[in-house]
């Protein structure tokens, strides 16, 4: 055999071991999958009957135990159902205590708003009986009077006649004397008139004083009687009219609901406002009393809001005062920005247009501030055209003139220096802060728009046109008065103090008694009236002194 056969039957060999091996292999391991999947099967089956079991007792289980729980759930439906019929009948009977309670309460403070009515009652029928003794004695003092009138004017003429009387009896001694002394009728008349009016001038002089004292006082009683009643009258509805305002309620029910509980809710209103709220017998009405008008109105809008809502408790009443507060606040601001955009100014600080905005709640003299602000830029800003100045500027000055009245509950100080102080502080310019502080001629006035201010604030207040007087009118004034004074004689000097308020007149002692002062007084008194123009009135003093100086040595 050759090496290839050998090979060939090598390989042929080996293959062949190779496929018995892969049989014997095959056979191996079918027997092992056949034995896996008996013993598989086996294995599934005990454990489905030991799951079937488990399942069989875990029913039986859950079956007892939601037995059991429905047993006890009833148990405890029942226990509750008779705990909550115990609690409802003590919640009940705490009801009745608590509404006795607040019936009792209810019926005490009626008990005590209806005996401060009647004590307010009782003293307003006091008041009315005294108003009405003070008309009785008035009418009294009134019926003396007339008397006293008659009894003067009866005197009156018992003097007329009497001066007739004297007429005839000087006429004689005008003769007798125009005999005895050679005189002539005229010579001897004057002669007479002379020493009969030198005799008389002290007389007539003391009884003119005597007199107007007694005018004056009577003047002066009578007066002070008439402003007392006219006060008593008058003020309580002038003090209503200007601080007060009304709130119209949907019923009388809602006034306990403002009062609340012990007085709670009114309580907090009146502390957290800042306000008087009053409550009396008049039917769905209450009032606010308040002499700030911007706390007021925060006050009647804040309980507008809670009657319109129901809800009122202090609580409430808080969170519905601050948001009223942030509105009116917001309505200042917006008032001050568009006053600003109306007379058509430059940008204006933010915090000064809130001041402007302020002025809406000010009142002067019965004027809207801010009303009489805008008149008076209006105004400047025309005068301005018409001199061809800077018009903006004008009306800058004009608008912030009386600024100060925006903080003068806040600030001390007059509303000119306050003024002065917030333009300054938010940056002003010169010229606005010389026209607040001049506007009253406190200072002395720098610019042309400063006058603008004065004549356009004189003009929409309806003052005295006396702060426009020039300087020349004003010293000839003064001259005037003191030359009328030094025109009498026995006048040793004169002086006119306090812009001619106040004259003092100071006369010769020799040449001028204490009696003779009264007449120089009127005379001095009624020149003036009759001779000059003049604002207010003129005080007229004459003083009369004797000095003797002796020196030891």
């Amino acid at each position: 055999m050759g090496t290839l056969e050998i090979v060939l039957i090598g390989i042929g060999c080996f293959v062949l071991g190779a496929i018995l091996v892969g049989l014997l292999t095959y056979f191996l391991v079918v027997n092992r999958q056949n034995k896996a999947q008996g013993s598989a099967k086996r294995i599934i089956a005990e454990a489905d009957e030991k799951a079937a079991g488990i399942v069989n007792k875990s029913r039986e289980d859950a079956e007892n135990n939601l037995k059991v729980s429905r047993e006890q759930a009833n148990l405890e439906l029942k226990s509750a159902k008779a705990d909550g019929d115990a609690y409802l009948a003590k919640a009940k009977a705490q009801a009745e205590v608590y509404r006795a309670q607040i019936k009792e309460e209810a019926e005490k403070q009626i008990a005590d708003r209806r005996g401060e009515l009647d004590a307010y009652e009782r003293k307003l029928d006091a008041r009315e009986d005294t108003l009405d003794k003070r008309d009785t004695a008035l009418t009294s003092k009134e019926a003396e009077l007339g008397l006293k009138e008659k009894g003067l004017a009866d005197q009156g003429e018992a003097l007329a006649k009497r001066e007739a009387s004297l007429k005839v009896s000087e006429a004689q001694v005008d003769q007798e004397l125009a005999k005895v002394a050679n005189l002539t009728m005229d010579e001897a008349k004057k002669a007479i008139m002379a020493k009969a009016e030198e005799r008389s001038a002290a007389e007539v002089a003391q009884y003119l004083e005597d007199r107007r004292e007694e005018a004056e006082s009577a003047a002066e009683d009578k007066a002070r009687d008439i402003l007392a009643l006219a006060c008593e009258r008058y003020s309580q509805d002038v003090a209503v009219e200007k601080t007060t305002t009304t709130v119209s309620l949907p019923n009388d029910e809602m006034k306990g609901r403002v009062i609340g509980r012990e007085g709670r809710n009114i309580k907090t209103l009146e502390a957290l406002m800042g306000v008087d709220i009053l409550i009396d017998d008049t039917p769905e009405v209450l009032t606010v009393s308040c002499f700030d008008p911007v706390r007021r109105e925060v006050a009647v809008k804040s309980l507008e809001a809670l009657i319109k809502d129901g809800r009122i408790q202090p609580g409430r009443i808080e969170e519905v005062y601050e948001k009223t507060k942030a509105t009116i606040d917001d309505d200042i601001r917006k008032t001050g920005d568009e006053t600003v955009m109306r007379l058509g100014l430059p940008r204006i600080n933010k915090e000064l247009c809130k001041y402007i905005g302020r002025l809406k709640y000010r009142t002067s003299f019965g004027q809207n501030v801010l009303d009489h602000s805008i008149q008076v830029a209006t105004l400047c800003g025309m005068m301005a055209a018409e001199l061809g100045i800077d018009q903006t500027m004008a009306k800058r000055c004009g608008l912030l003139h009386d600024i100060g009245k925006a903080a003068d509950s806040e600030m001390e100080g007059s509303h000119v220096e306050i003024g002065v102080r917030l333009a300054k502080k938010y940056g002003e310019p010169d010229q606005v802060i010389s026209a607040i502080a001049s506007h009253h001629g406190d200072v002395e006035k720098r610019y042309v728009t400063d006058e603008l201010v004065v004549a356009a604030d004189t003009l929409s207040a309806a003052r005295p046109g006396a702060r426009s007087e020039t300087l020349e009118n004003y010293i000839k004034r003064l001259e005037d008065i003191e030359n009328i004074c030094k025109s009498y004689d026995g006048v040793k000097n004169c002086y006119a103090l306090q812009s001619g308020r106040d004259v003092r007149v100071m006369v010769l002692p020799e040449k001028v008694d204490d009696s003779g002062i009264v007449l120089l007084g009127q005379k001095i008194r009624d020149r003036i009236q009759s001779e000059m123009t003049y604002p207010g009135n003129i005080k007229i003093t004459v003083i009369r002194e004797t000095r003797h100086v002796e020196i030891a040595k």
